[in-house]
């Protein structure tokens, strides 16, 4: 297993959920987390599901208060650090239509994180899910939070997923004070999700005052990290809330390439029609096939609320790079799927030989890449430069990725 080691700057996932959420994995616990981060070179991860009762308190027990102001499994020898952050559903009636708004909530400590249970646990059942379903307003949320610990901060998450999000197509806002009303000067943070990227936000002028960070919203221990932050310094909570509320120390995050996430374009699954913002404007947001309409996408989304042209560039920004998994590198090199047995002998051998997955994607210099094997090398240096094609996903459909492997490695058959 590849050592995590101190350096000037560590990668932050800040929302990513436990085995007690549905349709997660059950190697999501605590020691499975510090597994996964270490193979993906994570420092700071969030511990997830903080409101489910059964986890609270694992937390309890197992956690303990480091002077950095995070948590760290008790015993544990590894420089994993948790940062308590949980998700939060939201299902509630404002302006005449049903709203379904996903917020991120960070608290520095278990007992500011106890007292917020207490009081959401008033409101609904926090033990169906280990993200809970709430009929609560996000401005309420945030004057719940904020009451409870002034070092608190909340993150609306994946801003422009269709269904559930700040100015998703089906039940958000367009404007973000719609939503958090006088609270809204208190929210510094924005996920802006799989199927967007800063290039796509940097649209809105609007935005321009809030720190734009991405997470892996992990299910799986192999999904960690699949978006991320690198802030500059050591872990601390103090350097996080920093990073988050003024972008002092923040480096840039790690993307998805927009198009792979599952609601970029517009379209209908059950048709298997996905369509651009343009071909769907010319159909009337109509299926072709089925005349319904269509689940609008996060592109489309995007360019209804925007005041400037795709490619604009603010003044202050936070730079990114987009990434494609290693497990799936490895897989279009194969020719295979990625959930075979061959991929994670691969991905296993070069993990153990070059470190981990963030250091191989983003670090690695490319002679090390191409001595351990040419083809697989050539394959992470072409995903660094952006030499993929993409396939855009549409209505909870992933997008595809492929990469143009060139000439077959002289080593191909030791390692393949």
């Amino acid at each position: 297993m590849a050592q995590t080691q101190p350096s000037k700057k560590f990668y932050l996932d800040l929302h990513l959920h436990s085995k007690y959420s549905r349709a997660t994995s059950p190697r999501m616990d605590l020691e499975g987390i510090v597994s996964g981060c270490q193979t993906k070179g994570i420092q700071v991860a969030a511990c997830a599901d903080f409101t489910h009762p059964f986890w609270f308190k694992e937390l309890e027990i197992k956690l303990e208060l480091q002077s950095n102001g995070l948590y760290r499994l008790k015993n544990s020898e590894t420089e994993i650090f948790f940062i308590l952050s949980t998700e939060i559903a939201a299902i509630y009636s404002k302006a005449g239509r049903v709203r379904r708004i996903h917020n991120i909530v960070i608290v520095p400590t278990l007992e500011e994180a106890r007292e917020l249970n207490r009081q959401l646990a008033k409101i609904g059942n926090l033990s169906a899910d280990g993200r809970p379903i709430l009929g609560l307003d996000s401005a309420k949320l945030a004057k719940i939070l904020f009451g409870i610990s002034r070092e608190a901060l909340l993150i609306p998450a994946h801003i422009w997923t269709p269904w559930f999000s700040l100015f998703g197509s089906k039940s958000g806002f367009d404007k973000i004070e719609e939503c958090f009303e006088d609270y809204t000067d208190k929210i510094f943070a924005l996920e802006t999700g799989l199927s967007s990227d800063p290039l796509m936000n940097w649209q809105l002028s609007s935005l321009d005052k809030f720190t734009l960070v991405s997470n892996s919203d992990a299910h799986s221990l192999q999904n960690l990290g699949r978006e991320a932050n690198v802030v500059a310094g050591q872990p601390s909570y103090d350097n996080v809330y920093q990073a988050l509320v003024g972008r002092k120390n923040f480096i840039r995050t790690i993307e998805f390439f927009p198009e792979e996430g599952k609601y970029h374009y517009d379209g209908h699954r059950s048709c298997l029609v996905s369509l651009s913002p343009e071909e769907a404007l010319n159909t009337h947001n109509l299926c072709p096939k089925c005349q319904k309409p269509l689940t609008i996408g996060v592109r489309h989304r995007v360019n209804e609320l925007a005041d400037r042209p795709f490619g604009f560039k603010p003044k202050k920004l936070t730079p990114f790079k987009s990434i494609v998994p290693l497990v799936k590198i490895i897989a279009d090199v194969l020719g295979i799927g990625e959930n075979s047995k061959k991929v994670q002998t691969i991905y296993n051998k070069i993990i153990q030989a070059l470190g981990s997955e963030f250091e191989i994607l983003l670090d690695t210099p490319p002679a090390k890449l191409l001595d351990f094997d040419n083809q697989l090398g050539s394959a992470i240096i072409k995903v660094r430069q952006g030499k993929v094609k993409l396939t855009a996903g549409y209505d909870g459909v992933y997008g595809q990725i492929k990469i143009k492997t060139g000439e077959k490695s002289a080593k191909q058959e030791k390692l393949f």
